[in-house]
């Protein structure tokens, strides 16, 4: 087995892409947010590629996201976050600087169903999602995944029952930080986090929950919705927090049922819908396309 976090080569992307950095922020609102952002980026030769913003009127609060690209040598990433420290600090913004092209470390926890991990893992190895895989954690055995080709990723068998589930816990958050992971996903992992665990994964957990919420919470969402007599099913990705399944939503997708439909087929097109809202939200999450907003958020999709 490799060993925790082993470091993995990254998908040939052919030459080295110029540098490029995204700038994110939310703060309360007022005059002259953007015009001291972009008054700085521009005296610190940066050239402005995208650009986003959004004003929420109902809690005042501004989100902004902004990618550039330096303008001749000598424009340091660590220099351009010294400076921008100051107008931070004087709009009193929640914010981050860092490269584009940073490929962050994602943990994927997994049980018995394995198409949100398997969809995962190939997106990963023909690099349509820039991460690095720090580790598998399941609390099925490997042979439960031995049709997926999962060489050379760290795979982490942790049984579960209701005795162990904090000493279990215990070691997933001992492989989160060893494995330097900066993002968790519950990859269809059918366990509850406790409130500790997800306390301390606040903002890094991505979760898929099989059905359209807020409705068909909990175990067998599709019987739910097939009880109900539902003509439209749907998948849900979104933060984890405490309240179970009720974390700020990233992203959602439905497809039309008619009344010919057995609650297996909504389980096998729920399959479909799960994997892409999934992939979607990981990926907007790792390229900074989302911003937190209370119990809700801000997402700048392309």
């Amino acid at each position: 087995m490799a060993p925790v976090g082993a470091d993995l080569p990254p998908p040939d992307r052919g030459s080295a892409p110029e540098a490029q950095y995204i700038l994110t922020l939310s703060c309360a609102n007022r005059p002259g947010i953007v015009a001291a952002v972009s008054t700085y980026l521009f005296e610190s030769r940066c050239n402005i590629l995208d650009a986003n913003q959004y004003d929420d009127r109902e809690t005042g609060r501004f989100f902004m996201r902004v990618v550039v690209n330096p303008v001749g040598e000598g424009v340091a990433l660590d220099a351009l976050k010294e400076g921008f420290a100051a107008l931070a600090g004087r709009f009193a913004m929640e914010w981050s600087l860092r490269s584009r092209f940073e490929r962050r470390r994602v943990l994927l926890l997994a049980s018995k169903s394995d198409h949100c991990l398997a969809d995962l893992v190939y997106r990963w190895r023909i690099g349509e999602i820039p991460m690095d895989i720090a580790g598998i954690v399941s609390n099925h055995s490997r042979e439960t995944y031995a049709h997926l080709d999962l060489d050379g990723i760290p795979f982490h068998h942790l049984p579960v029952t209701r005795q162990t589930k904090m000493e279990q816990e215990a070691r997933i958050w001992q492989i989160v930080q060893e494995s330097r992971a900066e993002l968790v996903v519950l990859a269809r992992y059918m366990q509850v986090l406790s409130d500790g665990l997800a306390a301390k994964l606040a903002g890094r957990c991505i979760n898929i929950h099989h059905s359209f919420l807020p409705g068909f919470k909990g175990a067998k969402p599709y019987h739910q919705a097939f009880e109900r007599g539902v003509k439209l099913i749907g998948a849900t990705a979104h933060y984890v927090t405490s309240d179970l399944d009720e974390g700020p939503i990233i992203e959602q997708d439905v497809e039309r049922v008619s009344h010919h439909a057995t609650p297996e087929d909504l389980v096998r097109k729920g399959r479909d819908i799960e994997r892409r809202v999934l992939a979607r939200a990981i990926a907007w999450h790792l390229e900074d396309r989302v911003l937190m907003n209370g119990k809700r958020t801000v997402v700048f999709a392309d």
